[in-house]
């Protein structure tokens, strides 16, 4: 059986709230989720800018998420990067990584960067993450609740209660999803 298949962009693996979110999301089996080497250098490189943390634990998580993700890596890729015209050269991997591992959308917040008329083409879609969490709790509320209450009952120090954990989650850009959370909020 197919599944619904997507590729991470590195702008929503940096943020750790949104990160361990689609991670969870992702072990559910609801879809099937992909990135790159490259993808992973972008999002340690931005929280490194950032001065918070070492190399050595952004590699560790780097290194929990190919563990727990079967199959996430994708390979093979980079002699179609040259072919691929975007408006920021920069994105090019990321639509060749979602052509080599037949990607049906691409969860990135840049959505101008890929422009629907390019990606059409190759019959993959762009979404935002916020869009992209709203359609996978709408179909499966009770699959993505369970694994969003498992992301916030992790949170012990201190613990955190569910409506400053949706507060957590507004501050991701995930307005539409927060709203559809509070409708299963007790069940989070």
């Amino acid at each position: 059986m197919s599944k619904f298949t997507v590729i991470y962009d590195a702008c929503v693996l940096y943020p750790a709230p949104l990160r361990d979110m689609l991670m969870r999301l992702a072990l559910t089996d609801l879809f099937k989720v992909h990135w790159t080497d490259q993808i992973h250098e972008e999002w340690i490189n931005a929280l490194l800018r950032q001065g918070k943390f070492t190399r050595e634990k952004l590699e560790r998580v780097r290194d929990l998420m190919d563990a727990h993700a079967r199959d996430a890596k994708v390979t093979g890729y980079e002699l179609l990067i040259d072919t691929i015209q975007l408006p920021d050269s920069d994105d090019r991997h990321v639509l060749a990584a979602a052509i080599c591992c037949n990607a049906d959308a691409i969860v990135t917040f840049n959505l101008k960067d890929f422009p629907k008329e390019v990606l059409k083409s190759y019959s993959i879609d762009v979404l935002h993450p916020d869009d992209f969490v709203y359609y996978q709790i709408d179909m499966a509320p009770s699959i993505c609740c369970s694994a969003i209450k498992q992301q916030r009952l992790a949170l012990k120090n201190p613990s955190i209660a569910v409506d400053e954990f949706l507060s957590i989650l507004q501050k991701q850009q995930l307005p539409q999803s927060v709203s559809k959370l509070r409708e299963f909020s007790d069940f989070l």
